[in-house]
C-alpha cells in the first residue's frame, strides 16, 4: 500500500510538471508570436488623434516588456513620451492629441521635473497648430500641471480638481524603536543632512524644516508659474483660490479658469468623432495610443533615429538608489554601472555619453566607483549630465564632473553631506531573555555587531571616516564644478536645493531637460547630420521578464489604495530603503528619506 501511494504521488507530480511545463512553453510561444504580430499590425489612420492616457507611471529609464502580463501599459518612458509628442507635431496623419486619465506616480517616476519635459512636448503640438484636448474627471496637481498645457481643458460636470499646494510629511520611527528596544547611533556631517532624523527625532529639526520649506516653495512657484502662464491666470489669484478651497468642484474650477469648459465624456467622444470624420459611426473616433505610436518611430522608443552605428550617443539611466554590487531592478549598482561605463568609454563608436540621473544617492563607495569611470570617460569623450526628478547626495556625487549639467526648475539636487547610522538590539534582546558573548582577536573585530551599542571609540572612528568622505565630496564638487572650496562648503552641509537655486549657486549649468542635454552632447562631440542614440541599461525583453516571473519577480504588482495599504506601503518603502544600505564601510551619501512631495 505504501508503494502504491508513493507511485501514485510520483505520477501526479510528473503529470503536474508536464502540464505546467507544457503550458509555460506554450505561453512563451504565444507571447512571442503575439508580440511580433502586434508590432506588425500597428498603423496610423490619416486624421487620427494621438491618445495620451495618463494612467501610467512615467519613468526615465525604458520600461521592460510585459512578459506574461501583456503590454506594460502601466509604465511609459519619459523619452518615448516626448519623442512621440514631438513626432506627432509634424506628422500629417495626426490631427490632434487627446489627453485623458490620471497619473499613477510610483518610486521616482512622474516627478514634476519629468512632467515639465512632457508639457514642453505638448507645447510642440500646439505650436504646430494641432488641437490638444485634455479631459479630466478627478485631477490632482500633477494631472492639472500636464493638462494645463492643452489648448482645450475640459472637466466632467461632476468632476473635481484637487489643487491644495505641496506638502512633505515625513514618518518618524523613533518612538516605535524605543518601544521595541532598538537603539540607534549616528555619525554625520552637515547640519541639514536629515536622513537620520526619522530614527533619532520625533519631529523635524529647525534646519530640516527650513530647507524643506524652501524646496517646496521653489517647486510650487514653478508649478504656479507654468499653470497660470498657460491658462492666462494671475498667479496671486490662483494662490488665493488654492488657499480658500484647495478642492475645486466643476463650476468653481471653471470660474477660476483652471478649465475651459464642462462636458460629459460621451460629448467629448462625439466631438472627436466629428473631427475625425466618423460621426454616426459605431466605430470609435480615429485614434492611436501614444504607446503604440512610440513603437512605430524609427528603431522604436529606445532609439533617436536609425543613424550610423559608428556615430552614437549613449544615454545611461542612473535611476534608483545607489547600492554596492550589481544592484536589483530599480537600483543603481556600483559594479554594474561602472562596468557599463567602462565598456562605453572603450567603444570608439560611442562619441558621447549622456548620464540621466534620477537618484537620491546611497552607498558612497558605489557612487565613487561610478564617478571614477565617468572621470575616465570624460578624458576621451564628452560626458553630459541630465538631472531628472531627483539628483541629490550620491546622485549629485556621480554628476559633479559632467562637462555640462542640466536640471529642471523642480529637480531636487544638492544634499552634499554624509552620514553613518547604526542600529542595535541590546535592550530588545534583553527583554526577550537573549544574551550574547564574544571572543575576538582584535579590539574592533566585533565593531559592526548589532547586539550592543558602539563604544565611544568606535563612534569616533566612524566619525573620522564620515568626515573624510565629506571632505572628499567637497573636494570633488569644487574640482568638478570649478568652484572655490569655501563656496562649496557654504552651500553643502547636506542641504537640498531646487534646480532653480542650484543653477544660481553653480551646482548646475543650465535649466533644461534630456533633449537639451542630448543636443549639447552632439555639438560637443561634433556630431552633425546622421547619428543614433542608444539607451542603457537596455530594457529587458519578454524572455528576460519570463525568467524574472519564474523567479517570483512579477512586474507591475500595485499596492492597495485603502488607508491601511497606503500606510503599510509607506513603511514598506522606507524599510526597503534601509535594506539597500549595503556600503561595506557603512557610510552613505543619500537624500533624506522624508523629502516626499505630495
Amino acid at each position: 500500500m505504501k508503494n502504491f501511494f508513493t507511485s501514485m504521488l510520483g505520477t501526479l507530480a510528473a503529470l503536474w510538471v508536464f502540464f505546467v511545463g507544457g503550458a509555460l512553453v506554450l505561453a512563451i510561444i504565444f507571447v512571442a508570436i503575439g508580440a511580433m504580430g502586434r508590432k506588425s499590425s500597428i498603423a496610423v489612420t490619416p486624421g487620427s488623434y494621438l491618445v495620451f492616457d495618463l494612467a501610467v507611471n512615467i519613468t526615465d529609464a525604458p520600461a521592460d516588456s510585459g512578459g506574461f502580463s501583456g503590454d506594460r501599459n502601466d509604465v511609459l518612458q519619459l523619452r518615448a513620451v516626448t519623442r512621440a509628442l514631438r513626432a506627432a507635431a509634424t506628422d500629417d496623419r495626426i490631427a490632434g492629441v487627446f489627453i485623458t486619465g490620471s497619473l499613477e506616480p510610483s518610486g521616482y517616476g512622474a516627478g514634476f521635473a519629468a512632467l515639465k519635459e512632457v508639457r514642453e512636448a505638448i507645447g510642440a503640438c500646439r505650436a504646430a497648430g494641432k488641437p490638444v484636448v485634455a479631459y479630466l474627471d478627478f485631477a490632482r496637481t500633477r494631472d492639472l500641471y500636464l493638462a494645463s498645457a492643452a489648448s482645450d481643458v475640459v472637466l466632467d460636470p461632476y468632476g473635481e480638481i484637487f489643487l491644495p499646494g505641496l506638502a512633505s510629511e515625513p514618518m518618524f520611527f523613533t518612538g516605535a524603536l524605543e518601544k521595541f528596544g532598538i537603539g540607534v547611533q549616528v555619525t554625520r556631517v552637515g547640519k541639514y543632512k536629515s536622513f537620520v532624523e526619522p530614527f533619532t527625532r520625533k519631529d523635524m529639526s529647525p534646519e530640516n524644516r527650513a530647507q524643506t520649506q524652501k524646496l517646496l516653495d521653489d517647486m510650487w512657484t514653478q508649478i504656479v508659474r507654468d499653470i497660470t502662464a498657460a491658462r492666462g491666470i494671475d498667479p496671486a489669484a490662483l494662490q488665493k483660490a488654492v488657499d480658500e478651497r484647495g478642492l475645486f468642484a466643476a463650476e468653481p474650477a471653471r470660474a477660476a479658469k483652471l478649465v475651459d469648459r464642462l462636458a460629459y465624456r460621451d460629448e467629448i467622444l462625439a466631438e472627436l468623432k466629428l473631427k475625425t470624420g466618423r460621426t454616426g459611426a459605431k466605430e470609435a473616433f480615429k485614434q492611436i495610443t501614444l504607446a503604440d505610436y512610440a513603437e512605430m518611430l524609427p528603431d522604436g522608443a529606445s532609439k533617436s533615429r536609425s543613424g550610423k552605428k559608428d556615430r552614437k550617443i549613449a544615454v545611461v539611466y542612473a535611476e534608483g538608489d545607489i547600492v554596492d554590487g550589481e544592484g536589483d531592478a530599480g537600483e543603481v549598482g556600483g559594479d554594474k554601472f561602472s562596468r557599463l561605463l567602462r565598456k562605453l568609454r572603450q567603444d570608439d563608436s560611442v562619441k558621447a555619453i549622456v548620464l540621466r540621473v534620477n537618484s537620491p544617492g546611497g552607498s558612497a563607495t558605489a557612487a565613487e566607483e561610478i564617478q571614477r569611470e565617468l572621470r575616465l570617460a570624460r578624458k576621451v569623450k564628452p560626458v553630459v549630465v541630465s538631472m531628472g526628478t531627483v539628483a541629490a547626495s550620491g546622485g549629485y556625487w556621480i554628476s559633479a564632473y559632467g562637462d555640462r549639467i542640466y536640471a529642471e526648475p523642480a529637480t531636487i539636487t544638492g544634499s552634499i553631506g554624509v552620514f553613518g547610522m547604526f542600529f542595535n538590539v541590546q535592550k530588545l534582546a534583553g527583554d526577550l531573555g537573549l544574551t550574547f558573548d564574544v571572543a575576538k582577536t582584535g579590539k574592533f573585530a566585533d565593531s559592526f555587531t548589532i547586539t550592543r551599542p558602539k563604544t565611544d571609540e568606535e563612534l569616533a572612528l566612524s566619525q573620522q571616516l564620515v568626515d573624510w568622505i565629506y571632505d572628499q565630496f567637497i573636494t570633488k564638487v569644487s574640482e568638478g564644478r570649478h568652484l572655490d572650496r569655501a563656496v562649496v562648503e557654504e552651500i553643502a552641509q547636506g542641504r537640498v536645493w531646487s534646480g532653480t537655486e542650484a543653477r544660481k549657486l553653480g551646482l548646475v549649468d543650465e535649466i533644461g531637460g534630456l533633449d537639451a542635454a542630448l543636443k549639447f552632447a552632439a555639438q560637443k562631440a561634433d556630431l552633425r547630420g546622421n547619428y543614433r542614440v542608444d539607451e542603457y541599461p537596455e530594457s529587458k525583453d519578454w524572455t528576460d521578464v519570463i525568467a524574472d516571473w519564474l523567479k517570483g519577480e512579477k512586474p507591475g504588482q500595485a499596492e492597495g489604495a485603502d488607508v491601511f495599504s497606503r500606510l503599510l506601503a509607506q513603511i514598506k518603502e522606507q524599510v526597503k530603503t534601509l535594506g539597500e544600505f549595503n556600503d561595506p564601510r557603512g557610510v552613505y551619501a543619500r537624500l533624506p528619506l522624508e523629502v516626499m512631495v505630495k
